[in-house]
């Protein structure tokens, strides 16, 4: 297992992780496998999607904060719950098939640790099977 320290900026916030699991996957020297990326926290996520236009992070962003608002009539005391639902939307692990040795995404793709409870230091952990 691997980790990825991570330190966010703001309270939500995707960061582009991808280039950092590619040099995991190229140091381990697999021919094939699974690799998982997973979020060891409740209001954090991993998710992947496309990773060439920025505004794709923005309208992700966007569109979570208008469906779970942060100032809402939440009962968990913390006032985070609105991050702790988004990291329930979007989960806390993806996996990515392995095949020559390299991370099967599409042309577009990219993998995004979500932070929404930030700034925080966090940590991404990584597992090759």
């Amino acid at each position: 297992m691997h980790t990825i320290a991570i330190r966010t900026n703001t309270r939500n916030e995707l960061l582009d992780i991808t280039a950092k699991v590619r040099s995991i996957v190229r140091d381990e020297n697999i021919d094939s496998g699974i690799c998982t990326i997973f979020s060891p926290h409740t209001t954090a996520a991993v998710t992947i999607n496309e990773n060439a236009d920025p505004d794709v992070k923005s309208d992700i962003l966007q569109k979570l904060s208008s469906m779970v608002p942060m100032r809402e009539k939440y009962a968990h005391i913390e006032g985070n719950s609105d991050a702790h639902i988004k990291a329930s939307l979007l989960g806390n692990s993806v996996q990515i098939i392995i095949e020559n040795g390299q991370l099967m995404l599409g042309t577009w793709q990219g993998i995004y640790f979500c932070e929404f409870d930030g700034p925080r230091s966090r940590n991404a952990w990584v597992y090759i099977k």
